[in-house]
C-alpha cells in the first residue's frame, strides 16, 4: 500500500483534565505507531469555543495531529475515538499529494 498523509483533529470535552486529554492524544499516536506510521507533527490548539453548543457545553480542546501511514489501522482509530467518553467530535482527512509534499511529509516518511 502506498504510504499517506492525513490531518486529524480531535476535540476533547472541556471538563476533561490536561492528563485525560494528553492520554488520548498518546493512544492515537501508539495506535499509528503500532502499524508502522508516524505523527510527525501535533500542534495543540488548546481551548476554543464551539460555533454552537455540542451536548450543552460551549467550548472544547481542540488537538491537530498530522498522520502520515499506509492507513491499515485507520478504522482502529475511528472506533477508539468514537468510544472515548473524552472526546466530543474528531475529524479524520486525507491530505492531497500535493498539499502533504508542500508540508514535507511524505518526504520525511519514504
Amino acid at each position: 500500500m502506498p504510504t499517506r498523509a492525513y490531518e486529524l483533529m480531535i476535540i476533547v470535552d472541556q471538563d476533561a483534565d490536561d492528563a485525560a486529554n494528553r492520554a488520548v492524544i498518546e493512544r492515537v499516536k501508539e495506535m499509528v505507531a503500532a502499524d508502522g506510521g508516524t505523527a510527525p507533527k501535533v500542534d495543540n490548539w488548546g481551548r476554543r469555543r464551539f460555533a454552537y453548543p455540542i451536548d450543552h457545553k460551549q467550548e472544547g480542546v481542540y488537538t491537530v495531529l498530522e498522520i502520515v501511514t499506509e492507513a491499515p489501522n485507520l478504522d482502529e482509530i475511528d472506533r477508539f475515538l468514537r468510544l472515548a467518553d473524552d472526546v466530543v467530535r474528531h475529524k479524520l482527512i486525507r491530505l492531497p499529494d500535493k498539499e502533504a509534499a508542500r508540508r514535507g511529509l511524505l518526504t520525511a516518511a519514504g
